[in-house]
């Protein structure tokens, strides 16, 4: 009797775990719900406006076809708000929780649905305190759930294609929207409407998806998430940092009374490299010899703010932002007042992350 060269699947599959082989199931994806405009709905069909985070978790699952041939999607609503009510408290709980799903042995990536606002923010302080190499993809949209041609189903859809790319390992935390993958260090919100509002000024994307393909770039250079040195663990809340911002004719008065409240540091977004008045210069000035860390960045969102070109950064005892905008040096300046208030040291952060 002749053997025949081909067995049906089942068979197949069912001699070889018979011989104690290991099959490789589909990656497993948990989603983590924030709210945000890709969970929102309108009063009205042509309504402008919107409620955000008005569907659940499981609703934003259900609405994307085929997500399921992708991987084993499971969900979990963290919290469900527009992102221009995010927080610290919020940034805390939800890192927190992160780590511990990156931790589990049967979780291969993460996606995190979050609305736009703030969404570079949350994604930048998640890549400093993710101690893991599984990717991380925050996803939303700019169009609510409810909206004509809702972008929000297409965007989840190809983040987790782009997180259980096998090159996805590695390269930390990342925003997708528009067919677009951006590092969230780099990544920046410059439009109020349009799809395309995310871009990385300085560095560039950090790849491209297409109906579920995805195309790598450049990683990213700086250090994050498992090089990261920073922690939530033991954090209840972060110290308080506020951003002051450059215009022409600016005072003091906002830099003095942020020193009368206590606040640890504070962030210039100061005119062209970084630069404010004469008479803001020295309320910054009077506010590091109390104490307080002082960062100048740039309020034109892309450049390099360097050491000592505008001010004389060794002679004030400021910090420089180096690549980071107002919002992500207010990040990292809240994260590293956690471990050293020496602007030497702070400096070196900014260098590095």
């Amino acid at each position: 009797m002749k053997i025949t060269k081909r067995l049906s699947a089942a068979v197949f599959a069912a001699l070889m775990l018979g011989a104690g082989a290991s099959w490789a199931a589909k990656p497993h994806v948990v989603i983590l719900a924030t709210g945000g405009t890709i969970a929102g709905a309108q009063a009205k069909g042509q309504d402008a406006g919107y409620k955000s985070g008005s569907f659940q978790v499981e609703d934003l699952i259900k609405a994307v076809p085929n997500l399921g041939d992708l991987a084993t999607i499971t969900g979990e609503q963290v919290v469900n708000i527009g992102s221009q009510d995010m927080n610290n408290e919020v940034w805390l709980k939800l890192a927190k929780r992160l780590n511990e799903v990156l931790a589990q042995k049967d979780v291969d990536a993460v996606v995190i649905t979050h609305g736009t606002d703030t969404m570079e923010e949350t994604g930048y302080f998640l890549s400093l305190v993710t101690h893991s190499t599984k990717p991380v993809m925050l996803v939303g949209s700019m169009r609510p759930a409810t909206g004509t041609s809702a972008d929000g189903p297409a965007n989840i859809y190809n983040a987790v294609s782009a997180v259980v790319h096998p090159k996805a390992v590695g390269r930390g935390v990342m925003v997708l929207l528009n067919d677009e993958i951006h590092y969230a260090r780099e990544a920046t919100k410059t439009n109020t409407t349009q799809l395309d509002t995310f871009k990385s000024p300085n560095r560039g994307k950090a790849g491209m998806t297409n109906a579920g393909r995805v195309y790598w770039y450049n990683p990213l250079a700086t250090k994050h998430t498992s090089t990261s040195e920073f922690s939530v663990d033991k954090l209840t809340e972060l110290p308080r940092v506020e951003i002051f911002y450059g215009y022409a004719n600016v005072g003091r008065d906002f830099i003095d009374q942020c020193v009368k409240l206590g606040c640890k540091g504070m962030v210039l977004a100061g005119v062209g490299d970084g630069n404010a008045t004469k008479v803001a210069v020295a309320g910054l000035q009077d506010a590091i010899k109390k104490g307080v860390a002082v960062v100048r960045s740039s309020r034109t969102n892309s450049g390099i703010t360097d050491r000592n070109v505008e001010l004389n950064d060794d002679e004030m005892g400021s910090i420089a932002s180096m690549e980071l905008n107002p919002q992500k040096s207010r990040v990292l300046l809240m994260l590293g007042l956690t471990k050293t208030s020496d602007p030497k040291k702070l400096q070196e952060y900014f260098n590095e992350y």
